[in-house]
């Protein structure tokens, strides 16, 4: 089942625009949070309480906090003072030296022919498809469960997002309901890579090719991720990776990657990102001020090195929740590796769990210092700048069980064994509580 969306400033339909208004105006929820042939009933977003995205975050101390950078700050902190000492040095501090020299590092570590850097992953998403040329008119499919710039970007451009439901387990998108989504305006599929697995790319690229569509692949928890021995965001046309703190590899603000095998490709991003401006500084096309600043570049350069063993720590911690875990299979699901998993490098990005009663239990861990967040407490074709006639709730049913169920608990290098163990005993006493409550 596919949903569109009305591009970005793009009227309602015919007839419907005072409908819309009086709704916006009168706190009515939209049609898009109501089932068809049923009377009013509460959007999810009431339902799960979407302001609890982040719990146990409210800036108290935390005993096992959901993501800190301690020891990992500690290593890098001398190679970024040296490399601020020759700051000086330089002619720039933005897209400079520190950017060239980072953008060969990741280009050497991903295999990519271009690596060009931007100022965040949202950013690059929305230059990858100005650079594709998709805008008004045109159709984008997208899964449905995602942060919300996977959907943004796409409106931003004035393109219409193209929903589609999930794989049950890996999070992304279904390729096997993709083919029933394409209509004559549809220019690309934008797969996104969540929190340890690839979307299907074989099965993908492969529609892909019989439709002569673009590629793009939000592949911003991707790092380190590979498919048939190619790393993710270099199997479609072109790809991103976030650097957002979060992340695997983490600068100290935002910052993003975009990735392509396409000499020319490379050549329109490096002009997006830079208000259209070719190497001789003139404007050849209408652009964006999406540029990395060289403090970013020099800390991802000096964090680069400990990357893959960042990697296997976060395998070592997942092992240990699945251990821990695995007796409470009555009550929760912890991460399934899908069969595909022999085709590509899975890196654990967050330790997504699917809980009975999610909320009560994230409630219950935060109340004893344990940071959890929710991944994604409202999937996007309910999100309320998509909200409409044509996104009944229920239209996409494994992304909305997975937003009612998915909680994301601690994982990080800094993480240790006893904090693990404090996480799962936490979620133990929840159940056992609930057990023997029934």
């Amino acid at each position: 089942m596919c949903g569109r969306v009305l591009p970005l400033f793009q009227e309602p339909p015919a007839g419907s625009r005072r409908r819309y208004a009086s709704q916006r105006h009168s706190g009515v929820q939209p049609a898009g949070c109501r089932v068809a042939g049923a009377g009013p009933r509460r959007c999810i977003c009431q339902r799960i309480g979407v302001d609890q995205y982040a719990y146990g975050q409210g800036g108290r101390s935390m005993s096992v906090p959901f993501f800190q950078i301690t020891e990992g700050f500690t290593r890098a902190l001398p190679l970024l003072e040296e490399g601020l000492a020759e700051f000086h040095r330089q002619s720039g501090w933005v897209n400079d030296q520190q950017v060239r020299a980072f953008e060969q590092a990741i280009a050497t570590y991903t295999g990519a022919p271009h690596a060009i850097a931007t100022g965040n992953a949202t950013d690059s998403l929305i230059i990858c498809l100005m650079a594709l040329g998709i805008g008004p008119g045109d159709e984008v499919i997208v899964p449905c469960y995602s942060f919300f710039a996977s959907v943004s970007c796409i409106l931003q451009v004035g393109a219409t997002p193209v929903f589609v439901d999930i794989e049950p387990g890996s999070y992304a998108i279904d390729c096997s309901l993709i083919e029933a989504c394409i209509t004559p305006r549809t220019r690309a599929i934008m797969p996104v890579h969540l929190f340890r697995q690839m979307a299907e790319m074989d099965a993908l690229m492969d529609i892909a090719r019989r439709h002569g569509l673009k590629v793009v692949e939000d592949s911003a928890e991707g790092i380190g991720m590979r498919w048939n021995d190619r790393h993710a965001g270099l199997i479609g046309d072109l790809g991103v990776l976030s650097f957002f703190p979060t992340k695997t590899l983490g600068a100290l603000g935002d910052a993003g990657m975009v990735l392509t095998r396409d000499a020319d490709l490379a050549r329109r991003v490096r002009q997006i990102l830079d208000n259209g401006r070719d190497a001789s500084g003139l404007a050849q096309c209408l652009g964006y001020n999406s540029r990395m600043d060289d403090l970013q570049a020099l800390w991802l350069r000096a964090r680069l090195p400990e990357l893959d063993q960042e990697i296997e720590r976060r395998a070592a911690l997942r092992d240990a929740y699945d251990l821990h875990l695995g007796p409470l299979g009555e009550y929760l699901q912890v991460p399934v590796t899908l069969p595909r998993a022999a085709r590509q490098r899975c890196v654990d990005y967050v330790y997504l769990i699917e809980a009975q009663n999610r909320d009560g239990l994230a409630e219950h861990l935060a109340a004893r210092g344990i940071g959890v967040e929710a991944y994604y407490p409202l999937p996007l074709h309910l999100q309320p700048v998509c909200a409409g006639p044509t996104h009944a709730e229920g239209r996409f049913p494994v992304a909305e069980r997975a937003a009612t169920r998915a909680l994301g608990l601690p994982l990080y290098a800094d993480l240790t064994a006893s904090d693990v163990a404090s996480v799962c005993q936490a979620i133990t006493e929840f159940y056992a509580a609930a057990g023997a409550q029934s």
